[in-house]
């Protein structure tokens, strides 16, 4: 590639500019140096005469620099327009890609609205830095909140900074940045997990209380009988509910969340909440959709059955880990069950039941 200095009349100065030729192709980057052309009377004086030199040698020592990082393969002549795209719009183009995974994708969205409050209008790669992966962190710490203006939780925070601090990194990997500013940047703390759920006389109250939206009760209630993600009871088909002599009832399916193929025994009382059997390849659970109206449904029921606990659908899952440990399943069942890859995993809900027995054996206190 042949890099060449050049020079344009602009008005009443000429601008100086490196022409890269290559391939029969032209591509140009403007110094911003500008020389002061001779007058159509007289002479330049000493002085400008001077100060052109200077100019023309900068100009000549960025030409010679730009040939050896070419020829080095250290300098790409379109990080310039690189820089020039938008963060945040990269950002939402990284989301898309994981649309596929609803909970990564809530995450990844999540992290987008909070960015677009702390940033409304999308920033240029070029005007990032350590300023403002600061000002982001700051954002999250004390000022981003729900959308009933609660302050969000502690690994909430973690997890938007660390959506962020990965998008900058991809950035990397992509060009478009030659450093990311968020290694200058200490993370947030990660908060420890609160394990919401539900106890054994709890659940039997709520299956008792009467809910508005019937089909979210009864996938709520099938979660908490058998452990299934959201994600998986909103995608699960009848095909995949199974029969046999050894098993009883049973799921086979793939979980939306780890990919990994599971084979999960289910309880009679569980499938009885299935209704009347669909075709093959109908949903179990059709027109379950997650929605803010479905949160507020959830909401109320609970409520309404005196629960003041504040539960979320996945915190069914928590009372199936938790109730299967504290009636007696062994935790590398309870593991199995739940398709955790790691038994530390499913160890959360064990120190959650050891927690409950410390409290319960202090309750016996004869005043000694």
């Amino acid at each position: 590639m042949k890099v060449t200095l050049r020079q344009r009349l602009k008005g009443d100065k000429i601008s100086l500019y490196l022409e890269y030729y290559s391939n029969g192709k032209r591509q140009y980057e403007y110094l911003n140096l500008y020389l002061t052309p001779d007058p159509e009377k007289g002479k330049l004086t000493n002085a400008v005469k001077e100060e052109n030199k200077k100019i023309l040698a900068l100009a000549e020592t960025i030409r010679s620099k730009r040939h050896l990082e070419i020829q080095n393969s250290t300098y790409d002549f379109h990080d310039k327009e690189k820089l020039k795209t938008y963060f945040i719009m990269y950002m939402e183009a990284l989301a898309e890609k994981r649309k596929d995974s609803k909970g990564n994708y809530g995450n990844w969205d999540s992290t987008i609205k909070h960015l677009k409050k702390y940033c409304p209008r999308d920033i240029q790669f070029n005007q990032i830095n350590k300023a403002f992966v600061d000002g982001f962190r700051d954002y999250l710490l004390k000022e981003a909140s729900t959308k009933t203006k609660k302050a969000i939780s502690t690994n909430t925070k973690y997890s938007y900074f660390n959506k962020f601090r990965a998008a900058l990194k991809q950035a990397v990997r992509d060009g478009i940045l030659k450093t990311n500013p968020a290694e200058m940047v200490d993370g947030l703390p990660q908060g420890e997990p609160v394990r919401e759920f539900l106890t054994l006389d709890e659940l039997k109250t709520l299956a008792k209380t009467e809910c508005k939206n019937e089909l979210m009760k009864r996938a709520f209630i099938f979660a908490c009988l058998t452990g299934l993600r959201f994600s998986d009871i909103q995608k699960l088909k009848w095909s995949e509910m199974q029969q046999s002599t050894e098993l009883g009832h049973y799921i086979r399916f793939v979980q939306q969340k780890t990919k990994g193929s599971e084979t999960l025994p289910i309880s009679d009382e569980a499938y009885n909440l299935l209704g009347e059997k669909g075709k093959p390849a109908d949903p179990v659970f059709p027109d379950l959709i997650y929605s803010d109206s479905r949160n507020a449904d959830l909401y109320r029921w609970m409520i309404k059955a005196g629960i003041e606990k504040h539960i979320t659908f996945h915190c069914a899952r928590h009372t199936y880990a938790t109730l299967q440990l504290t009636l007696g399943t062994d935790i590398f069942t309870v593991s199995k069950l739940l398709g955790h890859r790691h038994l530390k995993t499913t160890q959360i809900y064990a120190n959650v039941i050891d927690e409950k027995k410390t409290v319960a054996a202090n309750k016996i206190n004869i005043g000694l």
